[in-house]
């Protein structure tokens, strides 16, 4: 089975942060957002990450640094066998995991 792993900042400003390692199964076409998803729906229901497009139909909130380039997580393609370092963007207040306050 082909996988991706997901390197995630967790915590939060006051408890301090962690990278945790998660491995994802590969689907040919999923989004680093859908790898979330996955994680959230069968690892940890906790991990935190905004987003409105599956639910408002709204775009712009699923940005993060991911491999420390800023880009929106839905449309950045996991690849398969890859390692990807995910972590909020910087200059925003940190709140949770992947999730900063937004203006």
């Amino acid at each position: 089975m082909s996988t991706i792993k997901l390197s995630i900042v967790r915590g939060d400003a006051k408890q301090g942060s962690e990278l945790v390692e998660y491995e994802v199964p590969f689907t040919e076409g999923s989004s680093l957002l859908d790898s979330i998803f996955w994680i959230r729906e069968h690892v940890d229901p906790s991990l935190s990450v905004r987003y409105s497009c599956k639910s408002a139909n709204a775009c712009k909130e699923c940005m993060a640094l991911v491999d420390g380039k800023a880009g929106y997580l839905c449309s950045i393609r996991a690849k398969q066998n890859t390692n990807v370092t995910v972590m909020p963007l910087k200059g925003k207040p940190w709140l949770k995991d992947l999730t900063v306050e937004m203006d």
